[in-house]
């Protein structure tokens, strides 16, 4: 089983000074910053890149500055990217992006001249996402925007693979099935098959349940010809990926344990056996909520930065054994409570207990919790986050692994 990480131009800088909060002023960003492949082994086999995410679409630009985006194309997506041996590259169209519009704002032209001009070693068909999961309805029983979107992604399927043998391209096809229901994604699949795929990515699954997922692959087996490659696009479940690997699925990408490390609000720092929720130490000059109060005369500003000061203090000093856990909790339950006055929100504190007493960080094997220590579970900013997020994936990496050998 082959994991994708999917580019988002997320880096970290290997100089960033965490005592003070501060870049180095020698600092430039595309050649000093670090992709997670550079600063530990790599946690992924490959990763995806998204035309959207580069050059945009109709909803507007991309995460790619104009002179990213010309380094790209200019030096290819190996380079680009300082990619290691053996960690392949996937592009795709980006559906997501473009899923209010009538049909895909790009051409199968245009999406093959990004592939063959990134250097990608695959890419994915053209394909248009349907949001909905219907799973006894006919194509003359569902929403005729979901049968449309259907047609459109296998008639742009059929374009694009004639458009890779016509160029003669170096490039693995891959085509894009998207259904509503077991019956129609292993139609989907059946004419890809018919066209010539020997890989196929499976659209729009994100919100279907796991027993949802096996229903559709239970369906596509009856279709399948031996030696079909399944995708699963944007999905992960770890706990089901052996049940996945035996109808025929041989990769999958996802950002979501990346994401989690930042977005979840409790399942931040992963392990091989559980998650803990990484300890908010807000900066007073980034907190909106808190700048408002303190603008409006409702905090003292220098009360709150000797409190997120302090905060600071004791969880480096928990962690070099010079403090114990109960004192480190009292100031960071004070500072919570200065922080969220007057504001109904929960508290953290329970789960900020358990992350100090297990103390996860001080048993990982990674090389970013061994040179960060403590700072991987404190949730503030993008440097200690994104580390927390590359920590997160190579468990993931960890947990294929172990997957794979069992």
């Amino acid at each position: 089983m082959r994991f994708y990480f999917p580019d988002s131009q997320d880096l970290v800088s290997p100089t960033y000074d965490f005592a003070n909060d501060e870049y180095s002023p020698f600092r430039v960003r595309q050649r000093d910053d670090r992709y997670a492949h550079e600063v530990v082994p790599a946690p992924y086999d490959g990763i995806l890149v998204s035309k959207a995410i580069v050059d945009g679409s109709l909803k507007g630009a991309g995460k790619y500055s104009t002179p990213q985006r010309e380094r790209l194309y200019r030096l290819g997506v190996r380079s680009f990217f300082r990619l290691p041996e053996g960690v392949a590259s996937i592009g795709d169209c980006g559906a997501f992006n473009y899923a209010d519009e009538y049909e895909p704002p790009y051409s199968v032209e245009e999406v093959l001249d990004f592939y063959e001009g990134c250097g990608f070693d695959s890419g994915v068909s053209v394909d248009h996402i349907i949001f909905g999961y219907a799973p006894d309805a006919s194509e003359d029983d569902v929403d005729s925007a979901w049968a449309e979107r259907r047609k459109i992604s296998l008639r742009l399927a059929k374009q694009f693979f004639a458009a890779v043998d016509t160029r003669g391209a170096r490039l693995e096809p891959v085509g894009a099935a998207q259904g509503w229901s077991p019956a129609s994604y292993a139609n989907s699949v059946a004419q890809l098959q018919e066209m010539g795929y020997r890989r196929i990515a499976l659209g729009g699954m994100v919100p279907l349940k796991t027993p949802e997922i096996l229903a559709c692959l239970q369906a596509i087996d009856e279709v399948r010809i031996t030696g079909t490659e399944l995708h699963l696009l944007g999905i992960t479940r770890v706990q089901s990926m052996a049940k996945f690997a035996l109808h025929g699925v041989t990769s999958f990408d996802s950002t979501s344990p990346f994401r989690q490390a930042f977005m979840d609000d409790r399942d931040n720092y992963h392990t091989q056996q559980s998650t803990y929720t990484a300890i908010r130490v807000p900066q007073v000059d980034g907190n909106p909520t808190l700048k408002r109060r303190i603008l409006a005369g409702e905090v003292s500003q220098s009360k709150a930065i000797a409190a997120e000061r302090e905060c600071l203090k004791r969880l480096r000093g928990f962690d070099h054994g010079t403090v114990p856990a109960a004192e480190a909790l009292d100031v960071l339950g004070d500072y919570e409570s200065l922080v969220n006055a007057g504001v109904a929100k929960k508290s953290y504190m329970p789960a900020y207990e358990r992350t100090l007493a297990d103390s996860p960080w001080r048993d990982c094997p990674c090389a970013l919790c061994r040179q960060h220590g403590i700072e991987m579970v404190i949730f503030r900013g993008s440097e200690r986050n994104k580390r927390r997020g590359f920590h997160n994936l190579t468990v993931l990496e960890a947990k294929m692994q172990a997957l794979s050998a069992g």
